[in-house]
């Protein structure tokens, strides 16, 4: 039987995790509020797309996720997140949850209400994802617990220093990784000749302040 894992709220990072997830032969539901957001990922063959409210206990009974492999929350809100995830492992018997916390100091609540891995990330996971371990083993790539490890989307525009360079020309520091370039609708796994365009967002994985140096570094500010 497929192992099968539900995505709640997040619309542009649902799409490329639930593609990503897809491809490892899993499958997806995906769940969104925006009637617009589900027209889109409805698009996407193979994943099953409900719109609703993921907070709310009768939209996942309607998505039928009891007893899927999984439950990964998107959405911008803390608390929201915490409340799916919980909603997920306590009345729909998920296996293991995963919520996205904007604020590092929550990290430890979250872990105490019962979540299985908190990211701390400013707006998104996808390197993580693109990388291919998020499914397997989330904490073999970033040590998240207390906040040591920062996940910041840098956009680069027309008067970044690090347009058309590639990325071994870029000085960045020693704790700081490229996990992911997005373009356009593209996730591109980065390569050290990877040339930066105007327009891509890179995804930083970064060690304790040491995203400030590295987002100087990228867009000269």
């Amino acid at each position: 039987m497929k192992k099968s894992i539900v995505i709640v709220g997040g619309h542009k990072k649902a799409s490329i995790l639930a593609k990503s997830i897809l491809k490892k032969g899993y499958e997806v539901i995906v769940i969104n509020e925006s009637y617009e957001d589900c027209l889109s990922l409805y698009e996407i063959p193979g994943i099953s797309v409900v719109q609703g409210d993921g907070t709310k206990p009768y939209v996942l009974d309607d998505a039928n996720i009891h007893n899927v492999d999984m439950a990964i929350a998107l959405t911008p809100n803390d608390e929201d997140n915490l409340m799916i995830c919980q909603l997920c492992k306590t009345q729909f018997f998920v296996k293991k949850t995963v919520a996205v916390v904007s604020d590092p100091k929550k990290i430890d609540f979250f872990y105490a209400m019962g979540i299985d891995r908190a990211v701390c990330t400013i707006s998104t996971v996808t390197s993580i994802i693109e990388q291919q371990a998020f499914i397997s083993d989330i904490t073999n790539i970033i040590p998240i617990r207390g906040g040591n490890i920062q996940i910041v989307e840098v956009r680069i525009d027309g008067y970044s220093p690090a347009v058309d360079k590639q990325l071994w020309e870029i000085n960045l520091p020693s704790e700081v990784i490229i996990g992911c370039i997005l373009r356009g609708d593209e996730a591109l796994v980065p390569r050290g000749n990877s040339r930066i365009s105007m327009g891509d967002t890179l995804v930083l994985i970064a060690g304790q302040q040491q995203e400030i140096p590295a987002i100087k570094a990228l867009t000269g500010r």
